[in-house]
């Protein structure tokens, strides 16, 4: 009998699930969320015997799901936090074989059929000198596949840090000043919002962190100013699509004022 309610269980689920895709469908829809993907390791810990490369696996198929919903939901852009600059500095076999897992992830996406005939652009945002080369090589190759793409824009943000992106924005803005390219009277938020690695996109409207942790974690910094938050307590490789269904309906229900 121990079968029974587990299978009501999962009809009541299923039922809200449909239900709560209908009312997230009928209000206004972000056209940019931000994804702060944490939680693999914890995962690994309590679920996976304590193996941390197959909790940062189940996260990187997580992504996989996670682009089929926004595709459905028509969420234009989704940019996803995979890899800090602040990352490097665990353990050497970690890092390698989370580069090892980029680089193989970068080239499988380009393949997957849904990449192209939704005509999703795949990019990858961050300081590309702290990656290995066979990294670089595959993010060549993603921008050759679909560089061309243009209804859908799925960024992810590898050796990426939101205050590092702000100093080399500056920076390129000081060498204008210098070479009397700019006028300094001129330089705005506008200006230096055009030399960040997401300059040709908009803002993101919500930002949405797994795992618990209630903070932002030098992600897209300057890009967030406006944005929505949410905070969910599930671990990455466990994100469900109901859970992005609750994420965006909080966001539908928030009165957005900017100020005013």
């Amino acid at each position: 009998m121990a079968a029974v309610p587990n299978i009501v269980s999962k009809q009541v689920y299923s039922t809200y699930e449909k239900k709560l895709d209908r009312e997230v469908r009928e209000g206004p829809m972000p056209k940019h969320i931000g994804i702060i993907m944490d939680g693999n390791r914890r995962y690994a810990r309590e679920f996976l015997g304590d193996d941390i490369n197959a909790g940062h696996k189940a996260g990187e198929k997580k992504i996989h799901e996670l682009l089929d919903w926004c595709l459905d939901l028509n969420i234009k852009y989704v940019t996803v936090y995979a890899f800090s600059s602040e990352n490097f500095e665990r353990d050497e076999g970690e890092v390698n074989f989370l580069m090892e897992m980029a680089e193989e992830s970068l080239r499988e996406i380009v393949e997957d059929p849904r990449i192209m005939s939704n005509r999703v652009r795949v990019r990858v945002l961050g300081d590309r000198e702290k990656l290995p080369g066979y990294v670089c090589d595959a993010i060549d190759y993603v921008d050759e596949k679909t560089g061309d793409n243009d209804n859908f824009i799925f960024s992810i943000c590898l050796a990426y840090g939101g205050r590092q992106e702000i100093v080399n924005a500056v920076r390129e803005i000081a060498g204008k000043v210098r070479s009397g390219e700019v006028d300094p009277e001129d330089i705005s938020e506008g200006m230096l919002s055009e030399h960040l690695y997401t300059s040709d996109m908009p803002d993101p409207d919500l930002i949405l962190r797994t795992s618990g942790e209630v903070r932002i974690s030098n992600f897209l910094l300057w890009q967030l100013a406006y944005s929505e938050l949410y905070f969910t307590d599930v671990y990455w490789p466990g994100f469900r699509h109901i859970d992005l269904l609750r994420a965006i309906r909080t966001y539908q229900q928030r009165v957005r004022r900017y100020g005013r």
